[in-house]
């Protein structure tokens, strides 16, 4: 039986990190976890509570009311996020959550709050996580740790035609914007900022498709496993 690994994937927003977490954990019959998704639902609950975001003091107090867990849906064959028993994954993909969940995940007791989440769901091998400090922060010694990264100007199309499948059309102006400030944001914070880990696996998807990225990083776990 080839043992169990946990993959750690990072990198910038829209770059396809959860569509190659998902179809690695679909391939092979691993647990995958969105930890973009335990920010946004922060996030969404602390808008839905007019929660003064910029109070991080308010916002700490806040955690001990969140609960977050993820439930597999055959019907939609999706992973889908809950927050305190409801189910929020299409809630908190608007841009409205987007345009707020950078700062969110800015503050330390939110990233703490949710790291060790995320370091509990590690127990457990064969998993598969994305996010922005996954390889670096969660799972630093995660058996094999991808970086992501592609053009700006393809992942905002990326990030367009997505919203626009979900009924969402939005300038692509706005949505270059958005990805610029949370570019800026993930890796200038001072806490956790995105960073690559000295070990991990650059990938750039710009001109890939999903089943040539899908093929190149499962050879490389066939070298690993074996």
């Amino acid at each position: 039986m080839e043992r169990k690994i946990i993959i750690a994937i990072d990198g910038y927003s829209s770059c396809g990190k959860s569509t190659l977490a998902k179809q690695l954990a679909e391939k092979l019959g691993y647990f995958y976890i969105d930890s973009g998704a335990m920010y946004r639902a922060v996030t969404y609950y602390l808008m839905q509570n007019h929660i003064d975001r910029t109070n991080e003091r308010e916002v700490a107090s806040a955690l001990k009311n969140i609960h977050i867990h993820f439930q597999y849906n055959k019907v939609n064959n999706r992973n889908e996020t809950y927050l305190n028993g409801e189910m929020v994954e299409d809630a908190i993909r608007t841009l409205e959550v987007s345009n707020a969940v950078s700062p969110v995940s800015a503050i330390p007791a939110v990233r703490d709050f949710l790291v060790e989440q995320q370091k509990h769901m590690g127990n457990r091998r064969g998993l598969v996580m994305d996010g922005r400090d996954i390889g670096t922060v969660v799972f630093p010694d995660a058996e094999l740790k991808l970086f992501m990264t592609a053009n700006k100007d393809i992942r905002a199309n990326r990030r367009w035609l997505e919203l626009k499948e979900k009924g969402m059309n939005l300038p692509l102006a706005e949505i270059v914007k958005n990805l610029e400030s949370r570019d800026h944001e993930d890796t200038n914070r001072a806490y956790n900022p995105l960073r690559k880990a000295p070990d991990a696996i650059e990938l750039d998807n710009s001109f890939l498709t999903q089943e040539e990225q899908l093929n190149v990083v499962l050879h490389t776990i066939r070298e690993l496993v074996v």
